[in-house]
């Protein structure tokens, strides 16, 4: 079989959800809905945290940098897609494939080991309120956001290069919304049966384990809920917590069906619907769960709109 690759200039075909099926046109609507959804809600609860001197803590710093990887990651994957089916050209280079990739698993992986910060700073909070400003000091809150985005762009980095150096068929579709490493496997004509098990390896280290240490943290804070004398500070910190959970549970949800389920489970249609979930659906949804669902976001979020208008007045 004849084999191509990037130095006969060659790029892929993406052939995502959007191409085919009984109504692209109200599925390309709905994304891009979606799209301007997450970047509204996301850019909003950034300007929020950043402007109101109450939310600058811990929590809300974390909060500020979940946005942000959502935000990242959606405009990664959601404008090209749109694009490319309004246009009608899916093609996308080797190198923009390869950016491609490099960026959407550096914010996948970012947001893996955020997440599980997350629930450490509410197991903190919770179980240990007398030193959470001593676990959870500026110092430890910036090293903890690095650590997230400096591993991940590492782990990111040498996955690209990797899935990259293979050898492509002549067939240059890729039956996926996005430059992935599953789908994009399926074209090398090489055996790829030992980096497919490093991929697997990598995807239980960096979903599993963070998604362990986020259950267990959680165990910990519910044992402590439910032994407090004060029913208000039990709702505060169950209303929390819940938000937290449903955000990991959709999160972890479509990311470990992806990489750490073995892929005779898989199928370009699951994996498609999967990826327009984790890629698009919950980066909208993220802000949306935090902020309705918390008094203090929504009431930072009425000081800083008062603010505005009184400095800005429309009359």
């Amino acid at each position: 079989m004849e084999l191509w690759n990037s130095t006969l200039g060659s790029g892929f075909i993406l052939v995502g959800i959007l191409d085919g099926g009984s109504s692209p046109e109200l599925l390309c609507a709905t994304i891009t809905a979606l799209y301007f959804l997450a970047l509204t809600s996301n850019g909003l609860l950034l300007v929020v945290i950043t402007m109101d001197a109450r939310l600058h803590v811990p929590m809300y710093l974390l909060l500020g940098q979940l946005s942000l990887m959502d935000l990242l990651l959606t405009s990664v994957i959601t404008p090209k897609a749109v694009m490319d089916f309004l246009l009608r050209d899916n093609t996308i280079s080797f190198g923009g494939c390869a950016f491609q990739m490099f960026l959407e698993l550096t914010l996948g992986c970012a947001e893996d080991l955020l997440l599980a910060f997350m629930a450490y700073d509410r197991y903190v909070a919770i179980c240990h309120p007398l030193s959470y400003m001593i676990f959870m000091r500026p110092r430890v809150c910036w090293l903890i956001v690095t650590t997230s985005w400096v591993l991940a762009a590492l782990i990111a980095t040498g996955l690209t290069i990797y899935t990259m150096q293979y050898s492509f068929c002549k067939s240059r579709q890729i039956r996926h919304l996005f430059c992935e490493i599953p789908p994009l496997l399926k074209l090398a004509c090489a055996d790829t049966s030992k980096y497919e098990l490093a991929v697997y390896l990598m995807g239980v280290m960096m979903l599993i384990l963070p998604l362990a240490v986020i259950l267990s943290s959680y165990a910990r804070i519910l044992f402590t809920v439910l032994h407090m004398p004060s029913n208000e500070g039990r709702k505060k910190a169950l209303v929390t917590c819940s938000s937290h959970l449903i955000v990991v549970g959709m999160w972890y949800g479509g990311a470990s069906f992806m990489y750490v389920l073995p892929s005779s489970f898989h199928s370009p249609k699951q994996d498609n619907i999967l990826s327009v979930f984790y890629t698009i659906v919950t980066p909208a949804l993220n802000p949306l769960i935090y902020s309705l669902r918390n008094k203090e976001v929504t009431g930072a979020l009425r000081r800083v709109l008062g603010r505005q208008l009184s400095t800005n007045p429309t009359f």
